[in-house]
């Protein structure tokens, strides 16, 4: 066990060192604000302070974990050996800077609490983020950071040895649309048919007409194939439905129909299932309720996980949202349209809610890569290369690789012909690692 001595123990530092120390290092911690304690103890220890008690090891505080309230926070970000930092603190600490601060700052989204422009679906986008601005948004930095941590303390403590972490996956798929042509109902059926006319598209109405007359399969319908390799896979895959009502953001399938029902109870069978949030649900928890309670009632159970429909996250009402229905695990915090890291970390962690100064227990789930990042490169080649090297960030800190793809892309209809063999990359890359 590492103690930790401080002058004060706030709920803000609690958080922090339990999620580098313990969720990413593996480290059994304790605090203590009592200086003969910590002088008694006889094993691995360290103070965080403004001041060293001795010649222990040592990291200086900046000051952000013993503050209150949320205000704008003077950043510098500056090159540190092969990555980047913040909150710089001299030399005489064991770590040049306060990365217990620098990771609260990221890990709790304080700059989406800050006052910022969103787009036009209401989101904090990437260039608003300092790890955009900073060049440092393709690297889990906290994780990084975590593992500078733990080499220090391997020098200062050279009988102690700390556990290793391993890799692993954690697959998602998002199905905002079970079918592209089925179980739209007559209006939707026939408005698609006009609209496949009227803009010429008629190889598109001729899969229309094959696939509602039952000769041909309904290209959106990969669910088969989701099972298939959901039974060849040890890591369990999470499949989130859209279940919400027909919107201009969302055109989901109507629960009436028996098919789309009866296929979410066939996933349940095999795979984790979950709850995609609809667009206007995140803004409105009567609906959001609503939602929760109709797939519930489909998969006759307690539905714990969520993923928010265009990855939007309303800091912090959408996540009280989810902690007042008891959802305990969320999978939005990540940019759609871009491979990196949100919240600068590919371990999973609790959500601090920076208003209320408390930590609660959702646990969020930060993704890395949207399939449709991988769209913008032309060849399979350049999506592969890209894809492994986002990878590669994840293995470096034996961190957790967390893919989202949706049902469609697994189709290999049209564009996304090449998705199969990726999403397979991915599964195997685990495989690579264990062998």
């Amino acid at each position: 066990m590492l103690l930790i001595y401080t002058p004060k123990i706030t709920s803000r530092l609690k958080f922090v060192f339990k999620q580098i120390c313990t969720r990413i290092l593996g480290i059994s911690i304790d605090f203590t604000t009592t200086i003969e304690v910590f002088i008694a103890h006889t094993g691995p220890k360290m103070s965080y302070g403004q001041q060293p008690l001795g010649s222990e090891f040592f990291i200086k505080s900046n000051g952000l974990l013993f503050d209150q309230g949320i205000s704008d926070v003077d950043i510098n970000v500056q090159n540190w050996d092969d990555t980047k930092c913040f909150f710089y603190v001299g030399e005489k600490s064991h770590l040049p800077f306060d990365v217990f601060s620098a990771a609260f700052y990221l890990l709790t989204r304080y700059e989406e609490y800050l006052p910022h422009v969103k787009d036009e679906y209401g989101r904090f986008t990437k260039e608003h983020s300092i790890a955009f601005q900073n060049q440092f948004l393709h690297q889990p930095v906290v994780d990084v950071w975590a593992y500078k941590l733990k080499s220090a303390l391997e020098h200062h403590f050279s009988q102690t040895v700390f556990k290793n972490k391993h890799y692993q996956i954690h697959p998602i798929i998002d199905v905002p649309m079970a079918y592209f042509f089925k179980n739209k109902g007559l209006l939707r059926t026939v408005g698609g048919f006009l609209s496949d006319l009227i803009q010429f598209r008629f190889r598109l109405f001729y899969d229309r007409f094959l696939v509602l007359f039952g000769l041909k399969k309904d290209p959106y319908n990969t669910f088969n194939w989701i099972i298939n390799r959901q039974k060849k896979s040890k890591e369990k895959f999470d499949v989130f439905f859209l279940v919400g009502d027909y919107s201009t953001y969302d055109k989901s399938i109507n629960l009436n129909k028996k098919e789309f029902v009866a296929q979410i109870k066939s996933i349940r069978d095999y795979c984790n299932v979950g709850l995609k949030t609809s667009f206007l649900a995140l803004d409105d928890f009567d609906k959001l309720k609503q939602e929760k309670r109709r797939l519930d009632a489909v998969i006759n159970s307690n539905t714990t996980k969520a993923r928010a429909s265009f990855s939007k996250v309303n800091l912090p009402l959408t996540y009280r949202y989810y902690v007042d229905l008891e959802i305990q695990t969320d999978f939005s915090m990540g940019y759609p349209d871009t491979i990196g890291f949100r919240a600068s970390t590919c371990t999973p962690f609790l959500f601090y809610d920076l208003d209320f100064e408390a930590q609660t227990p959702l646990m969020i789930h930060p993704y890395q890569l949207m399939d449709f990042s991988l769209l913008k490169h032309s060849s399979f080649l350049d999506k592969k290369e890209t894809l492994e090297k986002a990878i590669h960030e994840v293995k470096n800190v034996n961190g957790v690789f967390t893919p989202i793809f949706h049902n469609y892309t697994l189709s290999g209809w049209d564009q996304w012909s090449d998705f199969k063999t990726l999403f397979n990359i991915i599964l195997d890359s685990k495989t690579d690692v264990s062998a």
